[in-house]
């Protein structure tokens, strides 16, 4: 099914929590808790936006991934948060689903998708987590530095001598969007010249910092020509006036951003309204407004992308391969290149 025509009838690194928002509501009871590791400013427009219409009160506990999902599995046996929303894909929730933290919920908006459509998984086969948006894995790049004509179309054009020195991409045994990058590959080319290839590659980047964000970062400066990440980094950070735009090259990883209701939360009522809510026009609107690809039919990109023009782009990522290969993959980049 043609994702941008989906009908939605119904109606995404610290070291520890910081709570950027407690709103003040008018409902009942302890209100919404959110774990989220996304924009604190943007999910604190989120919680506003929804506060405003169900009067109840939102709280925003704010961690990276890796923090959001051991905090949930310390408190498994009294958890404190409803809703868990965004990470960088799917690939955590899936972690999340094998330790039993997440609870099924079909929101009436997404009640039609497939699991999969358009080689693009849309959610997980119980319902135990849903897509919020949508994620390109490609290429963000310096204008100044890199003309329109000179773009890699490809993952192998990145070997290409013109770009010795000049690429950054995340280390994948610290970040999560280079870890998509590495087995996207290795799912590709198969294990032995998978590795080859990243062989070469490495040999091209004049840094691999741990941050996910971190080369769309140095693109903006010009410390790198080209840094690989998602185009949200990138377009957030045109939007705000830096000297940066992102390409989609053949065959990549196109996956959705997920949200889900955790196990036992103490407002289970509250966190299926807050599901909805993220899919529904206004909260995917906040989204958009924020530079993600939004799946609601009504709601328009604000960037170039949307779910429509990466159809022909993205791979078919297979979910047994990631979740088996996953910590073997990063442990094998750390023992190669650490």
């Amino acid at each position: 099914m043609n994702l941008s025509k989906k009908t939605m009838t119904m109606g995404i690194m610290s070291v520890g929590f910081l709570t950027v928002l407690s709103a003040c509501g008018g409902g009942e009871g302890s209100g919404v808790t959110l774990y989220s590791p996304e924009t604190p400013e943007m999910s604190e427009e989120l919680a506003e936006a929804y506060e405003e219409e169900h009067g109840e009160s939102v709280n925003v506990e704010y961690a990276g991934t890796n923090v959001l999902v051991n905090q949930m599995m310390a408190e498994a046996d009294n958890p404190q948060a409803d809703v868990w929303y965004g990470g960088g894909g799917f690939m955590p929730f899936e972690n999340a689903v094998e330790q039993g933290l997440l609870e099924s919920y079909q929101p009436e908006a997404a009640s039609d998708w497939d699991v999969t459509e358009d080689d693009i998984r849309m959610r997980h086969e119980d319902w135990q987590y849903v897509g919020i948006e949508l994620f390109a894995l490609g290429f963000a790049y310096n204008p100044d530095l890199v003309s329109e004509d000179e773009l890699p179309e490809t993952w192998d054009d990145l070997l290409d001598e013109r770009w010795e020195g000049e690429l950054q991409m995340p280390n994948p045994a610290a970040s999560g969007t280079s870890t998509l990058l590495v087995l996207s590959q290795l799912l590709d080319k198969g294990e032995d010249e998978g590795w080859e290839y990243f062989d070469e590659l490495v040999e091209q980047m004049n840094a691999m910092p741990d941050s996910g964000l971190s080369p769309t970062e140095a693109v903006t400066t010009g410390e790198a020509s080209i840094g690989i990440g998602f185009d949200f980094m990138a377009y957030q950070m045109k939007d705000r006036g830096e000297t940066v735009d992102f390409h989609v090259p053949e065959s990549t990883p196109v996956l959705v951003n997920p949200a889900a209701v955790v196990e036992d939360g103490p407002n289970p009522e509250g966190a299926e309204q807050f599901m909805e809510f993220l899919l529904s026009e206004e909260g995917q609107q906040i989204k958009a407004d924020w530079g993600h690809i939004p799946l609601h039919p009504d709601v328009d990109s604000q960037t170039p992308l949307d779910a429509e023009s990466l159809e022909d782009h993205s791979m078919d990522l297979d979910i047994d391969f990631i979740n088996e290969n996953y910590d073997d993959a990063r442990d094998e980049w750390q023992s190669r290149y650490q």
